[in-house]
């Protein structure tokens, strides 16, 4: 599995690359390739463009959860495909993978929309969806964890703003954020989007669902923005007991939580044009 940074928080130095509060990330298994998020803008596009990476021949579209950072470059996907088409070019139908929950609108009194910018509907007309609460297997070895389950009191968080459902607007608990892993033959790799759930919560139903005890490294955001000691001291030690082989904090994970994380853990930059191998 190979593993690219197309959008972060963060640029690595010599990239010459555009970082954006977002994130973006391209997943090749094989001959499988899997867009997982597509960040804010069209920042992943054009990321994707300077390292001649090939965002045409995508098989799967995997959205981590309905936020703005990791839904609004969506259109930026669509509008590529309409250009490809008028250049008589093949356009694909990716398969996209989500929870039921992800096309909700999302709001707050300050903010009148931070969720996906279309609709359900809209998506199908360019996606083949599989929204699953389920875990669902995308290639032999990558797994969609569908809507994770949260057992960790220290990581139990509050509503964050509104969704809007058949029945009106109610507070969002965020259950629509999942993640992917994929299960390597020496263990298991978790990738996250913002890991609202919770990140020791997201590994342990990763696995859980697989039956692979063994995590070799965690990567993506972990929502450890401003994060008190009784949240960030735990997640720590968890993290730190897994004894892996590296850590990728990213995105919502700020400069004091990585601080904090690389105290007992092999943390490692990551951030735009970074390439993983596993």
């Amino acid at each position: 599995m190979e593993l690219t940074f197309l959008v972060d928080n963060n640029a690595l130095g010599g990239k010459l690359l555009h970082a954006e509060p977002a994130l973006s990330m391209l997943i090749a298994d094989d001959e499988t390739r899997v867009l997982m998020d597509a960040g804010y803008t069209d920042a992943f596009l054009n990321n994707a463009r300077r390292m001649g990476i090939d965002l045409l021949d995508i098989d799967h579209v995997v959205l981590s959860h309905g936020h703005y950072d990791h839904t609004w470059g969506l259109d930026a996907l669509i509008r590529h495909y309409y250009e490809a088409g008028r250049l008589k070019l093949t356009v694909p139908h990716p398969t996209l993978v989500a929870h039921p929950r992800v096309f909700e609108t999302k709001f707050d009194p300050n903010e009148p929309e931070f969720g996906p910018l279309f609709s359900k509907d809209k998506a199908q007309r360019h996606f083949n969806l599989k929204l699953s609460a389920e875990p669902r297997w995308i290639t032999k070895r990558m797994l969609f964890l569908g809507e994770i389950e949260r057992r960790f009191d220290f990581e139990a968080t509050a509503p964050s703003g509104y969704r809007m459902t058949a029945e009106g607007s109610i507070k969002d608990d965020l259950l629509d954020d999942s993640s992917l892993v994929y299960v390597t033959d020496t263990g298991l790799v978790v990738i996250t989007g913002c890991a609202h759930a919770g990140v020791c919560n997201t590994v342990e139903y990763a696995r859980q669902v697989t039956g692979v005890d063994k995590v070799r490294a965690v990567i993506g955001g972990f929502h450890l923005r401003n994060a008190k000691p009784e949240r960030l001291d735990p997640t720590t030690d968890y993290l730190a007991n897994l004894e892996l082989e590296a850590l990728y904090p990213c995105h919502c994970t700020d400069l004091a939580a990585k601080i904090a994380l690389a105290r007992k853990c092999p943390v490692v930059e990551a951030g735009c044009g970074l390439k993983l191998e596993f």
